[in-house]
């Protein structure tokens, strides 16, 4: 490094220091365009209201009142015959702040889909155990954590919570620091959150 008079090495310039890397722009979907989507759009109209692919991830949103159908047009006309999962996500501002989830996979396509809808709170959603018996437990689980009935499931009921324990773990307005203090006190003899 050359030296300056006073003996300290000059200081380092701007076009020296080294250039910020450039920001890898974030995800996002784009739209999934395909028969099984034009034929869905043409059947059900508006009631697809979108369907897009995200991080290699096909997923359809539902209105919430042909939910069913698709999901039964998807089993019987386009081979998704494996319920994989059935799950929740709760928004607790939104005015339909609970999203249930079913992911479907066509072995026949190694293909799957993911079919999302919205719903209120207090809201029935129509059980899909007419047509995958292995959606029961995924039902329970559902109704167990977030509190969202199936009508028409044959057995709902906890499945993984005791059955007299008070709320919904999942929700994003649960407080883990209120859980069911009697439940607790009665049970195991202490005070909840020892």
């Amino acid at each position: 490094m050359p030296e300056v008079p006073d003996g300290n090495p000059p200081s380092p310039t701007a076009a020296q220091a080294p250039a910020t890397p450039p920001v890898a722009p974030k995800p996002a979907p784009v739209a999934w365009e395909c028969d099984l989507v034009q034929q869905l759009r043409s059947a059900y109209g508006s009631g697809i209201r979108e369907a897009a692919t995200f991080l290699n991830q096909n997923y359809l949103m539902v209105d919430r009142a042909i939910c069913h159908n698709v999901l039964l047009d998807l089993y019987e006309q386009w081979g998704f015959t494996s319920l994989t999962d059935l799950t929740a996500v709760h928004y607790p501002k939104d005015e339909l702040p609970f999203e249930i989830v079913w992911i479907l996979f066509s072995m026949a396509k190694n293909e799957r889909v993911r079919v999302k809808a919205r719903f209120a709170d207090g809201e029935a959603v129509p059980t899909v155990t007419d047509r995958w018996v292995g959606a029961n437990w995924m039902e329970r689980e559902v109704y167990d954590m977030f509190g969202v009935r199936f009508p028409g499931h044959p057995d709902l009921r906890r499945i993984l919570m005791p059955d007299e324990w008070t709320g919904h773990p999942l929700r994003k307005d649960y407080d883990p620091h209120k859980q069911d203090d009697e439940w607790v006190r009665k049970n195991l003899g202490i005070e909840s959150g020892q």
